[in-house]
């Protein structure tokens, strides 16, 4: 079953808020009350639920912990994914940083980049190989998911080999868009298209 994009994305929310409230000891939750963490409505949370076949028990609402379990079935490769950073400056560290341990079915197996000070080396734990490197390593360790944060003039050129060494998906931080063939899962993210659009939606509440 191919689901919406955007279901995809609430999904992961979900889950998400879903493995917060299990660390604090609540084991069930409402749909109004995912609705009200979410911004969304408890019709919306209802509707994305059923669309995985997924129903609650009405006196206590939805189980966290088996919720969690159908919604990683149904999102995560059985036997995991290996994902590779490409570009080890400050935004590449920080994902790195960030995302290691948080979902035990996607690993950062390799990082890239051409600094000298950089490569063999282990930086937020994952080994950092040079990018001539790209695809031996994507090859050889199964990389399926290429995460790019290298310089804008470099992603033509990187996107090219990526394709050419088979990756499946790729996640886009830089500001200059790709195109990649129809087989391949592109999502592009531009941090100053999205701090505008925020800026666009308070700039008549702002007095200077």
């Amino acid at each position: 079953m191919k689901l919406p994009e955007k279901t995809v994305e609430r999904l992961s929310e979900y889950r998400r808020t879903l493995l917060e409230c299990l660390t604090k000891g609540k084991t069930h939750i409402y749909s109004h009350e995912l609705a009200r963490l979410h911004n969304i409505t408890a019709v919306q949370v209802r509707r994305d639920l059923m669309l995985i076949g997924y129903s609650s028990l009405k006196k206590k609402g939805y189980d966290a912990r088996d919720l969690v379990e159908v919604i990683g079935k149904l999102m995560d490769h059985k036997n995991g994914l290996n994902v590779a950073v490409i570009g080890m400056g400050n935004l590449g560290r920080a994902i790195t940083t960030y995302f290691i341990g948080k979902r035990p079915k996607l690993n950062i197996v390799a990082a890239f980049d051409v600094d000298p000070n950089k490569i063999n080396r282990v930086i937020s734990g994952v080994y950092c190989y040079h990018m001539k490197d790209i695809k031996d390593i994507i090859l050889s360790s199964k990389i399926s998911i290429a995460i790019i944060t290298s310089p804008p003039e470099t992603t033509a050129t990187i996107t090219e080999t990526l394709v050419i060494a088979g990756i499946k998906g790729i996640l886009n931080f830089t500001t200059t868009p790709i195109n990649v063939p129809d087989s391949i899962f592109l999502e592009e993210f531009d941090m100053i298209t999205s701090i505008e659009k925020v800026a666009y939606f308070v700039k008549d509440q702002v007095k200077l």
